[in-house]
């Protein structure tokens, strides 16, 4: 899973593993500054790795964040798919580009790219959200997975994508 400091990560692990408190939620962005790692039933580790952009810290430690997801992505033979998490509100900024771009070029590893906090959205702003980040990306609305935690929306998609890499 991997996203903006902001975007809901450790909210959408937790929702997706059905259990509360296992990725510790923050009211204050960037609290992930490593990679965390979740072993689910003894068959399989969901990744939390820090976030981008907005987090509250020196800019010389967003650097190295950046160099530790990418140093990740690059090393880890087991890695099936990356979770990009996009709020379903914003069009994706240059972090959400690059990380997409990062993770399309990956050999073997299958991208979804989830909009959080899809519940805060009219199913018509929704419609409208999807459209222009499809566009955004460069890739079909099928691509895009909506989903809240609030709703469970999405909860049981995430959970086919990653029983599917297994």
């Amino acid at each position: 899973m991997v996203g903006k400091s902001n975007v809901g990560k450790s909210s959408l692990i937790n929702a997706v593993l059905n259990r509360k408190g296992v990725a510790r939620v923050s009211q204050t962005p960037g609290k992930t500054q490593a990679v965390q790692f979740y072993l689910v039933n003894e068959k399989f580790y969901l990744v939390d790795l820090p976030g981008y952009g907005y987090a509250k810290v020196p800019k010389s430690m967003s650097r190295s964040w950046g160099e530790l997801v990418r140093g990740y992505l690059e090393n880890a033979p087991e890695l099936r798919a990356i979770f990009l998490l996009l709020d379903s509100r914003r069009t994706p900024g240059e972090h959400d580009r690059q990380m997409h771009q990062w993770a399309r070029d990956l050999d073997g590893v299958a991208e979804k790219i989830v909009l959080t906090k899809s519940d805060k959205l009219s199913n018509n702003e929704l419609a409208v959200s999807r459209r222009a980040i499809a566009k955004e990306l460069e890739i079909g609305e099928s691509e895009l997975i909506a989903a809240s935690t609030v709703t469970k929306k999405g909860m049981e998609q995430i959970r086919r994508e990653i029983h599917t890499r297994l």
